[in-house]
C-alpha cells in the first residue's frame, strides 16, 4: 500500500481540486440529504460538495491517517473514517444520495465488481459520480515505467509496482448503463502550466510515483530515481520561451444515475 503524505499531495492543491470542481458542478441533484466522498485525501474535493451542497450530511472516507489527519484538521464539521473503498459499505438501510470520488478509483482493483457493488448503494433518485485519471498509457506514466525497467533499476521492482486500475469509457458504459438511469460520460485534457519539469516530478511523489517510491530501500536510491525520472520528463516536456513547460493531463468522468 502507497504512504501518502497530504503535504506532498497538495503542493499542487489548485490543479488536483479543479477536477472535482467540475465533477460536482455537473452532477444534476438539487438538495442530496446525504454525501460520501469516496477517497477523500486532504478533503480538498470534499470542501468542493461541501459548497454546492451546504445542508447535506457529509462524510470523508481514506485509507490514509495523515490524508484525514490533515482533513480533520481543516474542515472539522464534517465526518472522516478510515476505510478502504473496495470494502467499504453504506450503514444498512441507509443509502447514500451522492457517492462522488475524485482520482482514487485507480488505486482499487476489479472495477466491473466494484462499480455495481458501489451503486448498488445508492439512493433512489441519487447518483454515483466519479472521476479517473486517463493517461496511464502514455506521457509521464510510460516514461516512469520505462526507467523503472532499465537496467539499472529494474532488480529494485522484480514484480512491478501497484498498478492503477482505471479502464475506458466503454468500458464504464457496459458496467453502469445496465444498472442505472442515465449515464454520463466525458474527458477532459487539463493542459497545466507548471515551472519547470521537476515540478511534473514533484507532481507524482504525491500520487504515481509512490508506488514505486516505496519500494527502494533508501534515500539514496530514492534520490537517484527522481532524478532518472526528472531528466527524461525534461526531454519529452521541453520548456517554453518562458521556461516553463505545459503539462497535459487527461481525465475520465462518469456520473450515474439510480432509478
Amino acid at each position: 500500500m502507497p504512504i501518502w503524505n497530504a503535504d506532498t499531495y497538495l503542493k499542487f492543491e489548485c490543479e488536483r481540486t479543479q477536477p472535482s470542481i467540475d465533477l460536482a458542478a455537473r452532477v444534476e441533484l438539487k438538495a442530496p440529504r446525504t454525501i460520501v466522498d469516496l477517497g477523500c485525501g486532504p478533503g480538498n474535493s470534499t470542501a468542493v460538495v461541501g459548497r454546492r451542497w451546504p445542508g447535506a450530511t457529509i462524510t470523508g472516507v481514506d485509507t490514509s491517517p495523515d490524508m484525514l489527519a490533515a482533513a480533520r484538521k481543516t474542515y472539522p464539521q464534517w465526518n472522516w473514517l478510515e476505510g478502504d473503498i473496495g470494502t467499504w459499505k453504506a450503514a444498512p438501510a441507509e443509502p447514500v444520495d451522492l457517492l462522488f470520488s475524485n482520482a482514487a478509483f485507480q488505486w482499487v482493483p476489479d472495477h466491473a465488481r466494484l462499480l455495481p457493488r458501489l451503486f448498488a448503494q445508492v439512493a433512489a433518485g441519487g447518483a454515483l459520480a466519479f472521476q479517473v485519471p486517463a493517461n496511464y498509457h502514455h506521457g509521464a506514466h510510460s516514461i516512469i515505467r520505462e526507467v523503472a525497467a532499465s537496467a539499472e533499476w529494474r532488480g529494485c521492482f522484480p514484480n512491478g509496482a501497484r498498478e492503477w486500475q482505471a479502464q475506458t469509457a466503454p468500458f464504464y458504459y457496459d458496467v453502469l448503463a445496465p444498472l442505472c438511469a442515465r449515464l454520463d460520460l466525458w474527458e477532459t485534457s487539463y493542459l497545466h502550466v507548471l515551472d519547470e519539469p521537476e515540478a511534473i516530478t514533484e507532481w507524482y511523489r504525491g500520487t504515481g510515483l509512490r508506488p514505486w517510491l516505496d519500494l527502494l530501500p533508501g534515500k539514496a536510491e530514492h534520490d537517484r530515481f527522481l532524478a532518472n525520472v526528472t531528466a527524461r520528463f525534461a526531454e519529452a516536456y521541453p520548456r517554453r520561451a518562458d521556461g516553463r513547460v505545459l503539462f497535459p493531463f487527461l481525465r475520465l468522468f462518469a456520473i450515474a444515475y439510480a432509478r
